[in-house]
């Protein structure tokens, strides 16, 4: 399983009583709190050939109910049995559409700017915002011949006007990013980003001996998804003009996922959400983590990075800070992440819908609290 290399650490598990189970590791560690929110399955379900596809379990505030096809999923809330219904609609024009006509009552991100400045526009919808932590990056294949030259990913970073494409491909919606963590995060470092020179990123491709006679022919991976497909124009855009030509090539997102996993691409760009901790370096970036024992998707073989993630695994929480700040700043040297931003996260729903709110992550954890409050001409009383 891809989380094995992380978990190595653990040595058995002792069940105390149906509700209780203790963990013993083979070494402190202070952040095992994080990985909590993996996935346990019941051994028992497991050797029965229980499809979990079909009938997932889980122990949250929601219980399955049913499923009848793969873009209509059906929850059931325990504390009072009202029932949810989502929908996947991939076109964020029809989601507007079937917002606006009272067909959803609630859709999240992923909207070009120009409909969320509609929306916001219109009175009869509800909309709340909050900075995000979720960390959008370029990610490159470091044992491709092109891209595991560094001097050709410090080009790339400097070639890139991020502000300009938050300004207007994002609406102002996002927070340039330097690293995996904003500043303020306890483990997050101080880091010069690679700001927009496009100058010396021409300089670097010069030295590289690329020209506007002599360009270079990358290929870049992406989803599907429109809006990721413009972000990826933009960038082949902006990289035009350092003689780099951009291949755009979009696929489903299992095909595009499996061959980034599989090390298929030259450059790729995704996002990291959730991520609140940094026992996520050793899963993304230990040469032990390679697919699929990780997420090691860049093929990133470094001793010293290696040293440092088991330096602070040994260490305690104020050791640790200064570890990884330590290991942010080596990562930035190496480049084998470009860092964009963290997106905002934004969401748009009826006028009745209260108590939801939104989180930094973009989860939908407040669907646990929120109610539909009908008029009190309507109904006398009704939560």
């Amino acid at each position: 399983m891809p989380h094995r290399n992380s978990l190595k650490h653990i040595e058995r598990i002792k069940v105390l009583d149906e509700y209780t189970i203790d963990f013993y590791l083979t070494r402190p560690d202070p952040l095992f709190p994080a990985f909590l929110v993996i996935g346990i399955v019941p051994e028992d379900l497991l050797k029965s050939g229980h499809s979990f596809n079909d009938k997932p379990i889980g122990s949250g505030a929601f219980v399955f109910s049913h499923w009848p096809f793969d873009e209509q999923l059906f929850l059931r809330r325990q504390a009072d049995q009202q029932l949810f219904e989502f929908l996947k609609v991939t076109n964020p024009t029809v989601r507007v559409l079937k917002l606006l006509r009272g067909e959803l009552d609630l859709i999240q991100n992923n909207l070009p700017p120009e409909h969320i400045t509609y929306l916001k526009e219109n009175k009869a919808i509800k909309s709340m915002t909050k900075s995000g932590s979720n960390y959008t990056y370029l990610g490159f294949n470091l044992n491709d011949e092109n891209t595991s030259q560094l001097a050709l990913r410090q080009a790339i970073a400097y070639a890139l006007d991020r502000d300009k494409i938050i300004r207007y491909a994002l609406g102002n919606g996002a927070q340039k990013a330097n690293g995996f963590f904003p500043e303020q995060h306890w483990a997050g470092a101080r880091l010069s980003g690679y700001n927009f020179d496009q100058n010396k990123a021409i300089e670097l491709m010069q030295q590289l001996g690329y020209s506007r006679q002599k360009r270079l022919q990358l290929t870049y991976k992406t989803s599907s998804d429109p809006f990721r497909i413009r972000i990826a124009t933009i960038i082949q855009s902006q990289l035009k003009e350092i003689f780099v030509d951009v291949d755009i090539r979009s696929y489903d997102w299992g095909t595009f996922y499996g061959d980034i996993k599989n090390g298929h691409f030259q450059l790729y760009s995704l996002t990291w959400v959730g991520i609140n901790t940094p026992a996520i370096f050793r899963y993304v970036f230990h040469s032990d983590s390679l697919p699929p024992s990780g997420a090691n998707r860049g093929r990133l073989n470094n001793v010293l990075i290696d040293q440092l993630i088991e330096k602070a695994e040994r260490q305690s929480l104020t050791e640790q800070a200064n570890t990884y700040q330590e290991l942010q700043e080596q990562l930035h040297r190496l480049l084998p992440y470009v860092s964009l931003w963290y997106e905002d996260n934004i969401a748009f729903f009826q006028d009745d819908i209260h108590d939801y709110r939104v989180s930094s992550d973009g989860n939908y954890d407040a669907l646990k609290h929120v109610q539909r409050l009908l008029p009190a001409t309507k109904a006398q009383g009704a939560k």
